[in-house]
């Protein structure tokens, strides 16, 4: 840790695993046990183990420097964060839906993020244990095998997950691409770009920094991009953490995808 309280790459990730790994525990108990669903002011759910989790985070995490703000979906948001260098972004379950199902397609998304852009992410899906982790020039990894998206050209693009209208777009232009899973978290489909499972992601607005912020670093490391469906670069950390459509893919790919989506506007996705 730098003497102003600031962390490295190096220094966040094996404080941001074994948080990770600790919050998933909590969240395997309580999808062994029940957890009650309540429902946000915005009609999304929220589980006892949402908050549960985040009680955790917050206790492993907040003390390690007040120099670094917060920012997690579960907690109350404060303006304070926009002056810190560096922000914790956090989400407890993202996926809560999936938790709720019981169809495992639920992680812990932990991230460091330093001057608008991640530095540090961990992605911890509890169900099977898989672990990914990135640090900014450090690589990006799934239970410490090294990974790297798929470089091909859009031509080569086969398979692409995300809402249908979004899909329909690309399928006009390439009508060999099939749709996979969405899958309930939105950052582990970008991960499976990051692994070359799935070619092309995507997301219908009001995605926030929680929902993105580790899996962007993954899939950066990994040699791919996340943009907006327009192509411009993601800032994190801003008084709104809300986002535009978004596109993740490899690098051969990502620009040549974007031109597809000149004009398109696309309904708001349902809370995770």
């Amino acid at each position: 840790m730098s003497g102003a309280g600031y962390l490295s790459a190096s220094d966040a990730l094996p404080l941001l695993t074994e948080a990770a790994r600790e919050a998933g525990e909590i969240g395997l108990r309580f999808m062994r046990d029940g957890a009650r669903v309540f429902d946000k002011s915005d009609n999304s759910p929220v589980t006892e183990a949402d908050l549960a989790i985040d009680a955790h985070l917050a206790a492993r995490l907040r003390p390690v420097s007040e120099a670094i703000g917060w920012l997690s979906e579960e907690a109350a948001d404060s303006a304070d964060r926009l002056s810190r260098r560096q922000v914790w972004v956090l989400d407890p379950i993202d996926g809560t839906r999936g938790f709720i199902a019981g169809n495992g397609e639920w992680v812990i998304s932990a991230a460091l993020v330093e001057e608008g852009r991640p530095l540090a992410g961990v992605l911890y899906r509890p169900t099977t244990g898989d672990l990914y982790h990135a640090g900014r020039g450090l690589g990006a990894f799934r239970n410490g095998q090294r990974l790297s998206a798929d470089a091909g050209m859009a031509g080569a693009t086969r398979h692409a997950a995300g809402p249908k209208p979004m899909f329909d777009v690309i399928r006009h232009a390439l009508p060999q691409v099939e749709r996979t899973s969405s899958l309930s978290s939105l950052a582990l489909r970008i991960a499976y770009v990051a692994e070359g499972r799935v070619d092309v992601a995507f997301a219908s607005d009001a995605s926030h920094d929680w929902d993105i912020a580790a899996a962007d670093i993954l899939l950066s490391e990994a040699g791919g991009r996340l943009s907006t469906i327009a192509g411009a670069d993601i800032v994190y950390n801003r008084p709104e953490p809300v986002h535009e459509p978004l596109l993740a893919a490899g690098s051969g790919r990502q620009a040549a995808i974007a031109a597809l989506f000149p004009q398109h506007h696309f309904p708001r996705r349902a809370k995770r």
